[in-house]
């Protein structure tokens, strides 16, 4: 065994460790950031949600999509050029990535447990291996798209071309990917509104859902020159709850409060949003995976779930209340 496979089986071991103690008695609607639909089939479901807890950056209904997109939900798929199973891993891949997933003592391309805690766990040593690359701001793109790219392509593509390769089959397999998890999109977990400072503030910005977005509008006060921008709301909601004044801006809101990990989350927390490289957007979590958030010019304060296209980006979820 060469050095680059010793370290990608340390790497899968700590992917596999990590999902058992996530994944820890789980059933439908656990701890999944961002949850999955009943689009999903219902035998597959208890895996899916526990492969895309293996680790925070793959999703649930990124893991569902691909295998509608890989092998159409059959477990029993053979492509023309050898791929096998529900994720069509290929028999060199699966050599090196394939694993146990339930227990049975042996890791089967056919075995829809297998297949699918394989394809979480070879997901995120891609996206563990990229991540440095974003950071360093050596590889352009999100970490969802860029992961899902090298699952195609292989990741020395993507350090290859500095971000997406320019192949026409793994652009086309992305933007298909990222579109059919709009579907399996579930309810992020956190529980139900509830009662306390956290749902007060939650009633709080939902008493201003449909006003217009004013840049710089808004504070502990209420809306200011006809409106709010994102943070100005999550101000507001915040002092209506609590009688405390929480910093103004996103960045200084990601300064404040306790931090709390993203599957912890609680109505009335606030989820600064890195969606723009400056963490420069916030909104206020209201249960059921769903935000409350002022979005940008043009625009009024809305609802709405933290689907695909929020999960992509970082998080930092704090709690004031």
């Amino acid at each position: 065994m060469t050095q680059y496979q010793r370290r990608i089986r340390r790497a899968i071991s700590a992917a596999a460790g990590l999902a058992l103690v996530a994944g820890c008695g789980l059933v439908d609607g656990g701890s999944t950031r961002g949850g999955l639909s009943d689009a999903a089939p219902s035998q597959f479901r208890a895996w899916i949600t526990k492969a895309g807890s293996i680790c925070s950056q793959i999703p649930p209904a990124i893991i569902a999509a691909q295998i509608e997109a890989e092998s159409g939900w059959n477990p029993n798929a053979r492509s023309p050029v050898g791929a096998l199973g529900l994720s069509q891993f290929m028999p060199g891949t699966w050599k090196t990535y394939g694993v146990d997933g339930d227990g049975d003592g042996k890791a089967d391309p056919f075995s829809p447990a297998d297949a699918i805690m394989s394809q979480g766990t070879y997901d995120c040593v891609i996206a563990k291996e990229l991540l440095p690359g974003i950071a360093s701001k050596k590889l352009r793109g999100d970490i969802v798209s860029l992961t899902l790219a090298g699952y195609n392509a292989g990741s020395g593509a993507v350090w290859q071309y500095s971000g997406i390769p320019p192949y026409w089959e793994t652009q086309g397999y992305v933007t298909r990917i990222m579109k059919l998890a709009q579907k399996y999109q579930g309810a992020e977990a956190g529980g139900p509104v509830g009662t306390g400072a956290g749902a007060k503030a939650v009633a709080a910005a939902k008493k201003y859902l449909g006003t217009p977005y004013v840049w710089g509008g808004g504070g502990a006060g209420g809306p200011t020159g006809g409106g709010f921008d994102c943070s100005g709301l999550t101000q507001y909601a915040i002092y209506a709850a609590t009688g405390k004044t929480i910093p103004r801006t996103s960045q200084s809101q990601r300064g404040a409060g306790t931090q709390v990990p993203r599957d912890a989350m609680q109505p009335g927390d606030v989820i600064v949003i890195n969606n723009d490289g400056g963490w420069g957007h916030v909104g206020l979590y209201v249960g059921n995976g769903q935000m409350i958030h002022a979005p940008h010019p043009g625009t009024v304060v809305k609802l709405v779930p933290l689907d695909a296209y929020w999960q992509k980006f970082p998080w930092d979820v704090r709690r004031f209340t």
